[in-house]
């Protein structure tokens, strides 16, 4: 038997992948369709290993899905495909629709049919599991309570209203079909492989690269973070003991602004690597336009987790934000990988030249 993970490939996944392997040994489907996040390269450490399989593909693909389930005998799926990058759905929701909704959908469909014909021991062993974001409950004022699992649903962008339609379908699917699933709402991860066009990689390439640190707005907007590891080990524990059609909140109780962030990252860098210049990184920073729509505050109550399932954040982002560093600092070669021409383009368009 083996796990099949979908979107293994990108930031969240392939931490994941990794992390399962470190933990144990069961195998490992990953389909990913390599779309510009989804990066082969971050599962390097993983080519020989006969535990993994890679298979590029659409979770849209429900034939292929389907063999693959069968193929393998999958008893779980983690479902982290997604395109997820607010400010790309601003420019082209149209992405957004497709994978996050028709390819929840799809993928939902397939996994339904395998599921139904299962014996009633795998049957009901069988898990969905929805990796989802905080994004689906829209914006808080500086002093509301953080977001709960019960929270309205007020999405405020095209990604968190595809974000917010997947989810509803696979809680559709638990109750109209019966389908085991657990749904997971994480905060804003950050950590190894994260794609630059994402604030904290971003601010750190450009930084190191002499460019400007673009900051939306005034830099107030205020996010909770959560180390990359630290949501893979609440995925890994909800898969093991969660209750089939419950949403869990994973947050890392490390509300910050902007601002904040780019702070610390421009003095650990300044003790790390400092500029030839002699000047602090943070001289490079350039306040821009703010995005349309740009939602003020985020927050994640992860009480149900923590009490019901016993898991706690294992970094502060004190610690969190030093590692990311380190890595980023250590890995150039995964840094020019990624940095392609696609890729400045897309900077040029979101902040300017």
């Amino acid at each position: 038997m083996a796990i099949l993970v979908t979107g293994g490939a990108g930031f969240i996944g392939s931490n994941f992948v990794l992390e399962w392997f470190a933990k144990g040994s069961e195998p490992v489907v990953v389909l990913d369709k390599l779309t510009y996040a989804g990066n082969p390269d971050n599962l390097a450490s993983l080519r020989e290993d006969e535990r993994l399989t890679f298979v590029r593909g659409d979770i849209g693909d429900r034939p292929l899905v389907a063999s693959l389930l069968a193929k393998h005998q999958v008893r779980a799926v983690l479902n982290f495909a997604a395109e997820s990058h607010v400010d790309r759905s601003i420019h082209g929701p149209g992405e957004f629709i497709q994978t996050n909704v028709v390819g929840t959908f799809e993928l939902l469909e397939a996994v339904r049919a395998y599921w139904t014909a299962l014996e009633a021991g795998p049957k009901e062993a069988f898990r969905f599991l929805h990796v989802s974001t905080d994004e689906v409950y829209g914006s808080l004022s500086d002093d509301a309570p953080a977001f709960t699992e019960t929270h309205q649903y007020q999405p405020n962008s095209p990604y968190s209203a595809s974000k917010a339609a997947s989810d509803h379908l696979v809680r559709a699917y638990h109750h109209t079909y019966g389908l085991p699933v657990l749904t997971t709402n994480c905060s804003n991860n950050y950590g190894p492989y994260h794609f630059p066009e994402k604030l904290i990689p971003l601010i750190l390439l450009n930084a190191l690269a002499g460019k400007p640190l673009p900051i939306y707005g005034d830099g107030k907007n205020v996010r909770d973070w959560l180390f990359v590891t630290d949501h893979c080990s609440a995925i890994r524990r909800v898969l093991e003991a969660g209750r089939p059609g419950e949403t869990y909140n994973v947050g890392g109780r490390n509300e910050m602004t902007n601002l904040e962030v780019v702070q610390t990252l421009c003095s650990i860098l300044d003790e790390l690597r400092p500029s030839q210049s002699g000047r602090s990184y943070w001289e490079q920073v350039h306040f821009v336009k703010d995005r349309p729509g740009h939602d003020r505050r985020y927050a994640i109550d992860a009480s149900l987790i923590e009490r019901e399932l016993g898991w706690l954040p294992a970094e502060t982002f004190q610690s969190g934000i030093r590692k990311t560093v380190e890595w980023y600092l250590s890995h150039p070669e995964w840094v020019q990988g990624v940095v392609s021409g696609a890729y400045r383009e897309w900077v040029t368009k979101q902040y300017g030249s």
